[in-house]
C-alpha cells in the first residue's frame, strides 16, 4: 500500500503545506499528518474526499507508487485518464525514458514504419527505436516523430519528419487539425481529420493536396492517433498565400500604383 507516501507526494506536487491541504479538505492537520506518516489509516469517507480532491481513483491512491510514474503519466492521471477509472477504455502505450526518467521522443523512419504497424504496443520493439529530446516541448506530454512519404500533404514535403503528441481521448480530436494515424490496414498515414466519432463512429481523412480525395475511416480501424506539433525537412517549400494575405498584397499594390499615379500627375502639372 502506498497511501501515506502518495498523499504527501500529491500535496507537494500542488505545492501545499499540511495546514493548507487540511483546510481545503476540512480535516484536522494532525489527522493529515498521521495519514502521511502512516500512523493511522483513512476512513472510507476520507478516501472518497481525497480521491475527489486530487482526481485520482481510490485504487490508485492505495496501490500505485505515484512517485515512480513519469511526468506524462502523472499528467494523464490528473486529467481523468486513470486506469482504475477508465478500465479497458484506457489506451496503453509502449514508451521509453532517459536516465532522468523523462519520456524520450522515439523516431520512426520510413524503413521502420512497416514494423511499427505490428510493434507499436510492444515495449521491446519500441525500445529499439532511435530516441532524442526536444527541450522546448512540454514534459507533461508524450511525443513521437514519424517520417512521411508521398505528396498528399504538400506543402509538407515527401520525407519530412512529423512530430506528434499522443492523443489519449479521441473525442478531443478537433476537426480541421492534422494528425498521424496508425491504421489497421494502411499503416501510418498523415492527414487532416474531420471528427465524426460521436455521430457516426468514424473520421474523415483529408489530404492537403486536393488531387487526393478524402475518405472515411472507422474508429475500429485505428490503433493510435498523434496530434501534429511540427515538422522538420531539408526542403524549402513554396509559401502558399491565404486569402487575407492575397488581399493585403493587392491593397499594397493598389496604394503603390496610386502613389505613382499622383507623382506622375504632379510632375506633369509642373
Amino acid at each position: 500500500m502506498y497511501f501515506d507516501s502518495n498523499i504527501k507526494f500529491l500535496r507537494n506536487r500542488k505545492k501545499l503545506t499540511q495546514d493548507q491541504l487540511a483546510v481545503a479538505l476540512d480535516i484536522k492537520r494532525s489527522t493529515l499528518n498521521n495519514y502521511e506518516n502512516g500512523i493511522s489509516g483513512p476512513s472510507i469517507q476520507s478516501l472518497v474526499i481525497l480521491s475527489d480532491y486530487f482526481h485520482v481513483a481510490i485504487d490508485t491512491l492505495l496501490r500505485v507508487d505515484l512517485a515512480k510514474l513519469r511526468e506524462s503519466q502523472l499528467y494523464e492521471l490528473e486529467h481523468g485518464q486513470d486506469v482504475f477509472l477508465k478500465g479497458s477504455n484506457l489506451r496503453v502505450m509502449a514508451t521509453t525514458v532517459d536516465r532522468m526518467n523523462r519520456d524520450n521522443i522515439e523516431l520512426v523512419s520510413e524503413k521502420a514504419k512497416a514494423g511499427y504497424t505490428n510493434g507499436f504496443a510492444d515495449p521491446e520493439y519500441i525500445s529499439e527505436l532511435p530516441v532524442f529530446q526536444l527541450p522546448f516541448l512540454s514534459s507533461e506530454r508524450k511525443y513521437r516523430t514519424f517520417q512521411i512519404s508521398g505528396d498528399s500533404m504538400l506543402p509538407i514535403p515527401d520525407g519530412a519528419w512529423i512530430t506528434g503528441e499522443f492523443v489519449q481521448d479521441w473525442n478531443e480530436i478537433k476537426t480541421g487539425e492534422m494528425y498521424v494515424v496508425l491504421t489497421l490496414n494502411e499503416g501510418l498515414v498523415f492527414k487532416q481529420l474531420t471528427n465524426e466519432l460521436a455521430e457516426r463512429g468514424c473520421f474523415q481523412l483529408i489530404s492537403l493536396n486536393t488531387t487526393y480525395r478524402p475518405y472515411e475511416l472507422a474508429a475500429t480501424e485505428i490503433r493510435e492517433i498523434w496530434k501534429f506539433v511540427h515538422y522538420i525537412s531539408r526542403e524549402v517549400t513554396e509559401s502558399q498565400l491565404t486569402d487575407n494575405q492575397v488581399a493585403l498584397q493587392l491593397k499594397i499594390l493598389t496604394e503603390e500604383i496610386g502613389a505613382l499615379k499622383r507623382r506622375f500627375e504632379s510632375q506633369a502639372g509642373k
